[in-house]
């Protein structure tokens, strides 16, 4: 490597529950630079769930988001002519951005009015452990299970 790594830019934390968490979630849900629609769009789904569930919003968000964290995941590599898959560990950094990633585009995939009430209930879901984001975590895992026999060929 010529280069060094780049430097983690640190995330400011959200004006509402002043969670660095819930900011960077909104950084991923941004679409075209709109951070204030995508901050009313995640209000919105608080206040939804907190309507649903008559729970505290937040706290199942982040319940949420610790249940679609992935532990292993398996990544290609080439050896000897052939493409393996390796099982490996997933860093603190990626499991987030991985949780985001999948609730986010998951929410999309439902059928519902208004992004709020989508990601409201495929939040809803993912704490209760079930939904698409959470199995996707689950099919993730049993890949990583069933190819466990090439994790000596780990980097």
């Amino acid at each position: 490597m010529r280069k060094s790594r780049a430097k983690r830019r640190p995330v400011n934390p959200d004006p509402k529950f002043n969670d660095e968490l819930a900011a960077r979630f909104v950084n991923s849900l941004l679409r075209r630079g709109k951070k204030t629609i995508a901050y009313n769009i995640f209000y919105d789904t608080i206040d939804k769930i907190s309507e649903q569930t008559k729970e505290d919003g937040f706290a199942i968000f982040k319940k949420a988001v610790e249940n679609v964290q992935p532990s292993v995941e398996v990544r290609s590599r080439r050896i000897g002519g052939a493409n393996f898959q390796i099982p490996t560990e997933v860093r603190p950094t990626r499991r987030l951005a991985l949780s985001f990633k999948w609730l986010i585009s998951y929410a999309k995939e439902r059928n519902g009015k208004s992004m709020a009430d989508k990601l409201a209930a495929e939040l809803i879901a993912a704490s209760k452990g079930e939904g698409a984001a959470f199995k996707k975590k689950e099919d993730v895992h049993k890949m990583a299970e069933a190819n466990k026999a090439f994790a000596h060929f780990r980097v």
